[in-house]
């Protein structure tokens, strides 16, 4: 029913925003703010906007605009931007797009509350109403970033690196858990450098670790693992804990020492293939994933021809690739954005198409095999869900028939009797149960 000021909350960008939205909508709960499941039956938009690139961006200044838009014909009272876009681009946005009521930064969580009538519980910080399917959750770990990344823009946003204490974070998985959660998806702009900043080390084994050990809790899976200064001692917890998933993401961006020097990465080329070569022989079939940048500044033939060598060497089991963004304030600006925008897709399709070729030999590998899976969803009879070696929403799929109903968020072993270039398909075996357990 209009007439109330129900808030519509509309999330862009990757899933630390995610976790800000899901708290954002928890505060409004508890301070009795109506919540509209839609935009058609809001009264009041916030959009929580992604700086992180252009394409990003841009999908977020559209996203302001369709909602201003809607505001000008009378479907919508007001109209609020909050997120990393706003924190950086505040005061050209608000010159830009005046219709907008009012901007808000990334960490500004207690102002947007008051101005939609309500007060921060700080006492419920932790709390959320998640908006991932509810038997995964992400958990972030830490906000901001210290590393000097000359292309990344994501300190400008988020400030420094700035870790959570190890029992609030338990504390929250603990509540997620018991809401019926069953994957854990550790993440942060740099979840290696985890508990630097509180207690003199990197602490990510002892987190990992502590979540591992909840009851119930069936995985618990890591992302946004640095490459440089990796701690070591990660991997034998991987290793060790069953309930680790023997998966890991390492966004190394490039391979080239001469665009990861420019880059500032921290680490040489050499040192990158010693590293993974490190993490295969500690977690023994781990799968890893990692992100690429093409077309930096600097990048020429020889420096992406090296760049192919390298994913073809590693052939990693799940790659993402991004083209240069050319984005003010970062070291990297002043190099300028000399290569074009159409090499920048040929690149980019080329590392796709030769990953293509490494995930359909790696996949077809699998047939033949028993996969653990987690079941998502229900479609044309089939059941569709994810292995151990699949994040949400950017990883492969499993889908699989069976002769009884699955429910969502319940595992299953299926033999696999097919595969494609980024899914796997079979019959299932037995089911699991919740805990993943047989």
């Amino acid at each position: 029913m209009r007439g109330k000021n129900a808030v519509h909350l509309i999330t862009m960008g990757c899933a630390k925003n995610v976790v800000d939205s899901e708290r954002l909508t928890a505060q409004l709960r508890l301070n009795a703010i109506q919540i509209a499941p839609s935009i058609e039956e809001a009264d009041i938009a916030v959009i929580n906007t992604c700086g992180f690139i252009d394409a990003a961006k841009q999908e977020s200044i559209d996203m302001i605009i369709e909602q201003v838009r809607r505001k000008g014909k009378g479907r919508l009272k007001k109209v609020y931007a909050m997120g990393c876009l706003t924190e950086r681009y505040r005061v050209d946005l608000s010159r830009e797009i005046p219709e907008v009521d009012r901007f808000f930064g990334s960490n500004d969580l207690g102002d947007i509350l008051r101005e939609l009538g309500g007060d921060l519980q700080r006492d419920l910080l932790g709390e959320r109403v998640l908006s991932t399917p509810p038997h995964t959750a992400y958990l972030k770990i830490s906000e901001g970033c210290d590393n000097p990344c000359s292309f990344c823009a994501i300190p400008l946003m988020r400030g420094g690196h700035a870790s959570r204490k190890l029992e609030d974070l338990v504390a929250e998985a603990r509540t997620l858990v018991e809401g019926g959660v069953r994957e854990l998806v550790v993440i942060g702009q740099d979840t290696t450098c985890y508990g630097l900043d509180l207690y003199g080390r990197r602490s990510l084994p002892s987190l990992l670790e502590a979540l591992a050990d909840i009851p119930a809790i069936a995985w618990v899976r890591l992302m946004y693992a640095y490459p440089a200064k990796f701690p070591l001692e990660v991997l034998d917890v991987i290793a060790r804990h069953p309930r680790i998933c023997k998966y890991m993401d390492i966004p190394v961006q490039h391979a080239s020492d001469a665009v990861l020097k420019s880059m500032r990465r921290g680490i040489s080329s050499r040192a990158l293939r010693e590293l993974l070569e490190t993490v295969r022989a500690r977690v023994p079939g781990i799968a890893l994933r990692t992100t690429v940048i093409v077309g930096y500044p600097g990048e020429g033939e020889a420096e992406f021809a090296e760049l192919m060598e390298f994913v073809r060497d590693q052939r990693f089991d799940r790659l993402g690739v991004f083209t240069y963004s050319h984005e003010e304030g970062t070291t990297a600006f002043g190099l300028g954005d000399p290569v074009s925008a159409a090499e920048k897709e040929q690149r980019l399709g080329a590392v796709m198409e030769l990953q293509r070729e490494i995930s359909r030999e790696k996949n077809e590998a699998f047939v033949g095999t028993r996969v653990k899976v987690l079941i998502e969803r229900e479609e044309d009879g089939r059941f569709a869900g994810r292995s151990e070696r699949d994040a949400p929403d950017i990883d492969n799929e499993v889908v699989v028939t069976s002769p009884q109903r699955l429910d969502k968020g319940t595992f299953c072993t299926a033999l696999i009797n097919d595969a494609t270039e980024y899914d796997l398909y079979g019959t299932v075996e037995f089911a699991t149960g919740s805990e993943g357990q047989t």
